[in-house]
């Protein structure tokens, strides 16, 4: 997976960028929906196993969400670009209007890093998907459950551990 990473905004967080999603060649798999084994995925008790549908509807699903991101984190770049070409033009500004210009500039930094953020999750399942370990959570090995990770694909922890995870 090609990323590259920069410094963005004024609160110094770094975040991961990707133009490009190479799929993972690790594990059994090589990359595609096609070379996914629904058998091979994890369920839990009770649940249908995954079907070669589902995980197509899924590898679609996640890689149109990586082009919904690519283009929401373009757009947000844009209006940073504009964003920052007019707050030089602020002569003549009172302090209301350079305050309004640092929420909007400040808001759509942070609306650019989620972004990425959610680009960075999406790539990564797209990768477990396509390689080893998707379906499995992350902290006790479980299965995620199949309903969980049709609900929200990028999803790498099991409930349990998410309310545990949120708990602390």
């Amino acid at each position: 997976m090609s990323t590259t990473r920069r410094k963005t905004g004024t609160t110094g967080r770094v975040a991961a960028t990707s133009r490009t999603h190479t799929p993972a060649a690790t594990g059994a798999r090589g990359g595609g929906a096609e070379s996914v084994d629904p058998a091979e995925l994890p369920v839990r008790a009770g649940e249908d196993p995954w079907t070669a549908a589902e995980v197509a509807e899924l590898h679609t699903e996640l890689n149109s969400e990586l082009e919904r991101l690519r283009a929401e984190i373009d757009a947000s770049e844009a209006a940073i670009t504009g964003l920052m070409r007019d707050s030089n033009d602020g002569a003549g500004d009172d302090q209301v209007d350079a305050g309004t210009k640092n929420i909007n500039r400040e808001s759509e930094v942070a609306l650019a890093n989620n972004a990425r953020d959610s680009l960075a999750q999406t790539e990564r399942a797209l990768a477990r998907l396509e390689g080893v370990g998707f379906g499995l959570c992350e902290s006790c090995g479980q299965a995620v459950g199949k309903a969980r990770l049709q609900a929200f694909p990028r999803a790498t922890l099991c409930v349990q551990c998410k309310a545990k995870q949120e708990r602390r």
